[in-house]
């Protein structure tokens, strides 16, 4: 009877021990698929901080008759195979964005060439102010000869519209440039705001709000008519940091100027880049400013 009952025991043991071994093999293979598809759905969610997709797999309801080890065991291969599937779909998005990427950069690129080309003084160069000379003599043909000024005069009145504008001084020098470059910005003073933007990207290129002034820059461009510039701007601050809170933004901007310069497409290209990289954003609070850019640029 004793070596009947060590027996059946080393028996059992037998069983349980390739169970066991199963259970944690199919765990370790989770724990590695879910690491993975969260590392992917950073790239497909770029703002979704926290955001993931979890497998739909719902308990048994009714009494389980089956040991408790062979419930684990079917209960973990369900889970590899729903992180599976969905780490496939993942994956396909990832590099589908990546392809939408590079093309946009190609065409950018080729457009950037063109207007080079295009241009016979540089682009969107800030003419001087001509103020005629009301005693200057004339040609024997009748004509007033001008001479193009070096420089234009200081507008007395515009310097002080501008020293009227109050600067920030809370000790965070990034923040205090920001604000004041914005206020800048809001009052139309277009050129002091890109300088005071761009003084401060030189010196904290890396800081965590660089693309809220990466963005602002492009739109002082935008806003002061100069689309070509603002184009660089935007699609430097979607391609430096895809992550940023003002990516989505870029991409919206980067459209309106590539419509102001007549390049439909491409504008069309960077909205429908903006519905897929950033779902959230594009239905939410861009979402009127998208329906209209691409009303205005005529997307199909």
């Amino acid at each position: 009877m004793y070596f009947r009952r060590v027996i059946l025991g080393s028996a059992a043991l037998a069983i349980s021990v390739p169970a066991m071994a199963q259970d944690a093999n199919i765990d370790t293979r989770v724990g590695k698929l879910e690491k993975e598809m969260r590392a992917v759905q950073r790239q497909v969610f770029p703002n979704g901080a926290g955001r993931f997709v979890e497998p739909d797999i719902q308990s048994p309801t009714a009494p389980s008759t089956t040991s408790s080890s062979t419930t684990v065991t079917v209960d973990l291969t369900a889970r590899v195979d729903a992180l599976e599937a969905q780490l496939a779909t993942l994956t396909g998005q990832v590099e589908l964005q990546g392809n939408n990427m590079r093309g946009l950069e190609g065409r950018l690129k080729a457009l950037e060439i063109q207007m080079a080309a295009q241009a016979a003084s540089p682009v969107e160069k800030v003419e001087p102010t001509v103020t005629p000379t009301a005693a200057a003599p004339k040609t024997k043909a009748g004509v007033v000869p001008t001479k193009p000024a070096t420089s234009a005069k200081p507008n007395p009145a515009r310097i002080a519209a501008v020293a009227a504008i109050e600067r920030p001084a809370s000790g965070d020098a990034f923040d205090d440039g920001y604000n004041y470059g914005y206020r800048l910005w809001e009052a139309k003073f277009y050129p002091e705001s890109q300088a005071i933007l761009e003084e401060i990207l030189t010196k904290f290129p890396k800081h965590k709000r660089a693309s809220y002034a990466r963005n602002l820059l492009g739109r002082a461009w935008l806003d002061d008519k100069k689309p070509a510039t603002a184009v660089k701007v935007f699609y430097e601050n979607y391609k430096a940091d895809p992550r940023g809170d003002r990516a989505p933004d870029s991409l919206l901007f980067l459209g309106s100027a590539l419509t102001d310069l007549g390049k439909a497409a491409e504008a069309c290209e960077a909205f429908g880049e903006l519905a897929k990289a950033y779902p959230d954003a594009a239905t939410g609070r861009l979402s009127e400013r998208l329906t209209s850019g691409k009303t205005r640029a005529k997307c199909k």
